[in-house]
């Protein structure tokens, strides 16, 4: 028996960057000799398991063979037989097919480090086109490296999805590898990755008519900018989706819930469609007006939120327009957060005034505020 670090932890050690987590292969053994050893079973279609001592995962040596649609529909052999570079060539790119022994001694049967340090993404085998994730993994290491995706690779990540493997893809693991590719350090390389090889249409269609011209280079620009101030997730969503305006409030609203998206994506998204109007426009609007959209913002529940969503303004359209709205919005919030409710309350005597009385009291001190 002999065990092999794999994958990641090989590929960013590589890099010079942290090891997070490290996964290891196990060439040579049973489920039984594994379990005889103490480690604990955890894989329910393939055998994985937890070392007793340090928990990190170990997996026998494995082959995959296609047997249906999507990223499920697979085969899989696992058995003493199976050798170390069998199951390095199942993987998807030449840099996560990497292995260490014990020794410390590398183990690259397919040219992972030769691509890393060239900076390429490339696919190990035509068994790349057996998985439909594997088009949406490949945007997104293009997304935290900025590596040029191979010729040979691109074009077969256009074939599958001119085949239709991308129609088979479940909603939730799309949303997972779209959203970790949207917090990445070079997010719009996802997306420019996802439409050169036809995905983009496929997963967004709701998205994808607005973001031709001067539209797709602003949005790319936003959220680079966003990923240099290390915006949220919600917030480089609200990025993406700000072209559509509030016409697109409906596409959105049926793309979040077709992909599962979770529920602070989807409202700070629709908020930054909703209200991009009453946003750009709170530079010259008058107290009245940026207390109104306070309200319908539900700003003095979700005071968080509502800073990012002046975040995404100040990012998707730069300059002392958006800079100077989203600083009135501020302090109208301050201002108007800072009258205290309870005593305005009981002061007003009669239940039925208190929510006029309340107002009033918020109007008076925004405009104090704003001079």
């Amino acid at each position: 028996m002999k065990t092999y670090i794999v994958g990641g932890a090989v590929r960013d050690e590589w890099l010079g960057l942290p090891v997070a987590d490290r996964d290891w292969v196990v060439v040579g053994a049973t489920p039984e000799e594994l379990v005889a050893l103490c480690y604990r079973p955890v894989g329910r279609n393939f055998p994985v398991f937890l070392h007793p001592d340090t928990h990190e995962e170990y997996a026998l040596a494995r082959t995959e063979r296609k047997s249906g649609r999507g990223y499920r529909g697979f085969t899989v052999y696992s058995a003493p037989d199976v050798t170390l570079e069998e199951d390095l060539a199942r993987r998807d790119l030449t840099i996560n097919a990497m292995a260490k022994d014990e020794a410390g001694v590398l183990v690259d049967p397919f040219g992972g480090a030769r691509d890393l340090k060239d900076g390429v993404l490339r696919h190990v085998s035509e068994a790349f086109a057996e998985d439909p994730v594997r088009i949406l993994r490949v945007a997104r290491f293009a997304a935290r490296f900025r590596f040029r995706i191979a010729d040979e690779t691109l074009a077969l990540m256009r074939r599958m999805v001119e085949a239709g493997e991308a129609d088979h893809l479940v909603a939730e693991r799309v949303w997972q590898e779209f959203a970790r590719g949207l917090e990445e350090a070079y997010p719009g390389e996802m997306l420019l990755a996802l439409e050169r090889c036809g995905a983009l249409v496929k997963l967004l269609p709701e998205l994808v008519p607005a973001l031709e011209g001067e539209a797709w280079a602003k949005v790319l620009d936003a959220l680079e900018r966003a990923a240099q101030s290390g915006a949220a997730l919600p917030v480089r969503f609200a990025l993406l989706v700000w072209p559509l305006g509030a016409d697109g409030v409906e596409g959105i609203d049926r793309l979040c819930e077709r992909l599962r998206a979770p529920a602070e994506v989807r409202d700070l998204g629709l908020l930054a469609l909703r209200f991009q109007a009453d946003l750009r426009g709170a530079a010259n609007a008058s107290p009245e007006a940026l207390l109104v959209l306070l309200r319908k913002a539900d700003t003095f529940r979700r005071g968080e939120r509502f800073g990012e969503l002046l975040a995404a303004l100040q990012l998707a359209e730069p300059g002392p327009g958006s800079a100077h709205a989203a600083q009135r919005l501020r302090r109208a919030l301050e201002a108007a957060t800072s009258i205290d409710a309870g005593a305005v309350a009981r002061a007003a005597g009669e239940p039925a005034e208190i929510s006029g009385h309340i107002e009033a009291a918020r109007l008076a001190a925004v405009r104090a505020a704003l001079g």
